[in-house]
């Protein structure tokens, strides 16, 4: 059986399984209304509209009822009906969602649509579906979460109580599933950061917009040290922009006319409340927007000068936040987020540049990757193109895009990327590869991404005065290496479940005195090792010694340093390693400290 053939029949049964969900909630609650129900990612969800809300212990309730529907083994139905049969039918059942789809389709110039029926269950539905209820393993599959989701996904619609659930072809799937389930959830970003006192996100200050506190401020700084000094080394200069910026600018560039439902509203600057009420606009007035990208202003810096062919290739990168109005129901801990800060560069390069600006900025990718520990098997690559039927909706010529996407995939070959070519993935305005990390769920996140831009050089009128004197347009190359600073920490916490290796720590040791008689001793160490800019921290507060060790431990400090009467006498420190608590090591404190620091110097 082909990959394709497996992929279709998996997903067929985790549609069918969602229909059996909605015949489980129907019996449960017979007034409920119905929304969607599609097949995703191990599994499928549904949308209810219910008389109450869900508990917890509803689920195991619903899978019971699931046992049985599959037990009985209900054929699955199929029927083409008119519009008009469909619509009364629906009426008749009082499931006005399914009404309202179905008068979408009518719209669309559809005649008619296909139902199915599984028992007493009947559903609108493309399908296909199983043979029967019978063909679901009824040992692999599980009711995971409740969440409320907006009908049509939109905020200003009713809010729908969404069951998720997942199935497999066998238990063993299942069970080995739910194992990482159990792992993700020890690593989950948003747990650890509150162990580790890293960072929360406060209402009152806005959701999606995180407030670090001090150790995740220094986790931070640590990462974006080391972007600085890698970007200086690999031929970068740094530029600076504002967090907001005129209309003007947005319009030139398409932003305000493109993308501006995910944008911030504009202030208007000179306008009294006054003004307002009476909806008067004064002379004096400005509008600004908050910035959603970094690149008009990377372009405006370009355009301050004449650009001469002999400059190329310029390379200008800037780590700078950047806010987008993401919907509430999509928003999750650091990995969606409204105010983010984008690792951003853009590199303005001539046409005999570009293939070997594009496999620099590769190599700076897999390296990023490899020094933060992510091996490559957990790196996906996408080839995104676009789509030759359809080629009135991209910005660009053909020439243009034969050339960047033949050059895009020789570069992907070349450096041997195991990467998928997508067909009508690539962005309007260029063809793009994208580097996405995989957790340990296996789900994907975007992260690095590699594009090509023929929007912003047009709408702006970049050029360069070539070696013939004549005004040429230059490429313009955006890259992010993290993608966005939260997303990446996010990953890297639950990447290493926030042991992070010493170079990363916040705090890489820790000193405990046994007693206050050992203060002036632990002290002494902890000058030391600040003055060879090691990060410590003392715990010389009145709790027991085990009860201190034990705190060190649970925030994962990789190395606890125990000094008492013999660790003075002799100068040194009994070492307690992360992972290794049961052990214990005494070296000179001098000894030790060279120790550490070459774990930092060499970053492992």
């Amino acid at each position: 059986m082909s990959s394709k053939q497996t992929n279709m029949n998996v997903t067929i049964l985790r549609h069918s399984t969602s229909h059996v969900l909605a015949a489980a909630v129907l019996e449960m609650f017979p007034e409920a209304k119905f929304a969607i129900g599609p097949a995703i990612e191990n599994g499928f969800y549904y949308d209810f509209d219910l008389p109450r809300t869900l508990i917890p212990e509803d689920l195991s309730i619903l899978e019971e009822k699931m046992q049985e529907i599959i037990k009985t083994n209900y054929a699955f139905e199929k029927a083409k009906i008119s519009i008009t049969e469909a619509r009364s039918d629906f009426e008749k059942l009082g499931q006005y969602y399914k009404v309202e789809l179905i008068n979408d389709l009518a719209e669309k110039g559809s005649e008619k649509v296909s139902v199915y029926k599984s028992g007493s269950f009947v559903d609108l539905c493309s399908g296909p579906h199983l043979d029967s209820t019978g063909e679901i393993p009824a040992d692999a599959f599980k009711l995971t979460k409740i969440s409320g989701a907006y009908w049509r996904g939109n905020e200003k619609n009713k809010m729908l109580q969404r069951i998720y659930g997942v199935v497999f072809a066998n238990k063993a799937d299942l069970k080995n599933y739910l194992h990482m389930l159990e792992e993700a959830e020890k690593r989950d970003h948003r747990k650890i950061g509150r162990e580790l006192d890293l960072f929360h996100i406060d209402e009152k200050v806005g959701i999606g917009l995180p407030l670090w506190h001090p150790n995740g401020a220094l986790l931070w700084r640590i990462v974006e040290d080391y972007w600085y000094s890698e970007h200086l080394k690999n031929g970068y200069s740094l530029v600076r922009s504002p967090h907001i910026g005129n209309r003007a600018l947005w319009e030139t560039s398409g932003h305000w006319g493109f993308y501006s439902s995910s944008m911030y509203p504009s202030m208007e600057i000179g306008q009294t409340l006054e003004d307002k009420q009476n909806n008067i606009k004064p002379k004096e007035s400005e509008e600004f927007l908050l910035k959603p990208m970094n690149c008009p202003f990377h372009v405006q810096i370009y355009s301050n000068n004449l650009r001469s062919y002999r400059e190329l290739p310029l390379r200008w990168a800037e780590c700078g936040t950047v806010y987008r109005y993401e919907k509430k129901g999509e928003l999750s801990g650091l990995t969606r987020v409204r105010g983010f800060t984008q690792d951003d560069a853009h590199i303005f390069c001539r046409t005999d540049q570009v293939e070997e600006e594009l496999k620099k900025v590769v190599d700076f990718i897999l390296h990023i990757f490899k020094s933060f520990g992510f091996d490559t098997d957990l790196i996906n690559v996408y080839l995104s193109l676009r789509d030759p039927r359809n080629k009135k909706k991209y910005a660009g010529n053909d020439a243009g895009w034969d050339f960047t996407q033949n050059i895009l995939r020789k570069v992907a070959k070349e450096k041997k990327l195991n990467f998928t070519q997508e067909e009508g993935e690539a962005a309007f305005y260029g063809p793009k590869l994208d580097f996405k990390l995989k957790d340990v769920l296996g789900r994907e996140w975007q992260c690095s991404t590699l594009q090509f831009d023929f929007n912003l050089p047009e709408r702006f009128d970049m050029t360069f005065i070539n070696n013939k004197g004549e005004k040429e347009r230059p490429y313009v190359l955006h890259r992010a290496l993290f993608g966005s600073f939260e997303r990446f920490l996010a990953l890297l916490i639950e990447h290493y479940a926030g042991a992070f290796p010493v170079w990363l720590s916040p705090i890489q040791s820790i000193i405990i005195p046994v007693s206050e008689k050992f203060n002036d001793y632990a002290k002494s160490i902890e000058a030391q090792f600040i003055a060879s800019n090691v990060r410590v921290s003392i715990d010389d507060s009145a709790e027991s010694l085990g009860k201190r060790i034990r705190e060190a431990e649970k925030q994962k400090i990789p190395y606890i340093l125990v000094v008492g009467e013999k660790e003075e006498n002799d100068g040194a420190v009994a070492i307690r390693k992360r992972g290794e608590e049961k052990k214990q090591e005494v070296l000179k404190a001098e000894e030790f400290l060279k120790k550490i620091e070459e774990k930092i110097k060499n970053k492992t």
